[in-house]
Formats: structure tokens, sequence, C-alpha cells
């Protein structure tokens, strides 16, 4: 028995799937804030109904959720990746802070919302759990480079981490992928004002 042709889907004006629809309202969550934007917004702001964009989504919570999730998601990869560099502690930590300024150039937008949100929804409070997961991960390295006798031993793990990642985070205020700095000479840059502070330099 063939099946019945499916139904086309109607396009909104003027024809959004689910990343356009997603990215229209990242720029939206970011400008407005998450809880100053409504559904009306979202709607008016792409010209379709509220009822084109149920169609990809159940409510803004889930928009938020997708978003977010695409930041950490491209973060948790990079950790994943750590397992490939065979040198010490320090070397991997090297690497996770450069990986996530490459994360942070490519996914600009929902990196901003992730980093902006303040833990007033379950979306928003899971996002901040694995953020918190994600900042251990740091400490952890840190704190066994420091071990190694790679890093200095007079700051704090947990401290040079969160300086550390303040650095990389605070990119989304300035940074724009249109300013003619690609990603590696970004990391590049990151990676030198960091590592030069907090490598322990053994003298010979």
């Amino acid at each position: 028995m063939t099946e019945p042709p499916r139904p086309r889907g109607r396009r909104g004006r003027p024809g959004y799937d689910l990343e356009s629809l997603l990215m229209v309202a990242v720029k939206l969550f970011n400008e407005r804030g998450y809880d100053g934007t409504s559904m009306e917004d979202l709607a008016r702001k792409l010209g379709i109904t509220k009822s084109a964009i149920y169609h990809h989504v159940r409510s803004k919570d889930e928009l938020l959720q997708l978003a977010v999730n695409r930041a950490l998601d491209g973060l948790f990869a990079e950790v994943e990746h750590l397992d490939e560099v065979e040198g010490p502690a320090i070397d991997k930590l090297e690497r996770l802070v450069r990986a996530s300024v490459g994360v942070l150039v490519q996914q600009l937008p929902f990196v901003t919302l992730l980093l902006r949100i303040r833990g007033n929804t379950k979306v928003e409070k899971a996002a901040l759990a694995r953020r918190r997961e994600f900042d251990q991960i740091v400490t952890d390295l840190v704190s066994k480079a420091a071990a190694d006798g790679d890093l200095r031993p007079d700051v704090d793990p947990a401290t040079s981490a969160r300086l550390l990642f303040g650095m990389v985070n605070s990119l989304v205020e300035w940074y724009r992928p249109r300013g003619g700095v690609d990603a590696e000479t970004l990391a590049d840059a990151v990676a030198t004002v960091a590592f030069d502070g907090l490598r322990l330099h053994r003298d010979g």
C-alpha cells in the first residue's frame, strides 16, 4: 500500500526553516534579553504567524535550549578532542583555550547568549550546570599543570581557570567576525597573553 503524499508545509514569509528561525531568535534574545522577548515579537520580526513558529518548536524555552546547547555542545566536543593531545596537562589546557576561542568565533551569537543567561528558567539552570561542569574540567587541567610544575603554584587553580576563560568569554563584548581578525590569530593572541603570565618559566 503506497503512502499518501505528505502535505507540503506552508512556507512563511520569506520561508524560514528551523535554522534561520533560530538565528533570528538568538539575535532578538541577545538584543532584548530572553525574558524581554515574546513569541509575538519573534513572529513580528520574522514576518510570519506564531503558529508558523510552533510548526518548528513547541515553545520559546525550546528555542533557548537549542541555542545554548549549540554553544555547550561545541565546547564539550573540544573536551573530547583532548584525548588526541599526547603532551602534558599544560598542552591540553592550551589546546582547550585555543579551541574554545574557535567555538566562540564560529558560534558567536550562541555563545553570547549562553554567557548572558542567569538561571531564571529550568533550561537556563540546566545550561549553567553544564557550564559549571566545563569550568571544573578547566580547573582540573590547571591543577594538574600546576602539579606538573608547568604553571605558577602561587595562583589558585580555580582562580586561574576563571581568569583564563574570563579572557576568552570577554571576546563576545568586542569581537566581530568582519573585524579582520580570524579565529587562529585571535586564539594565538589569547594564548600568548594568558600563558606567558601563567606558565612557570624554568631557568636554563
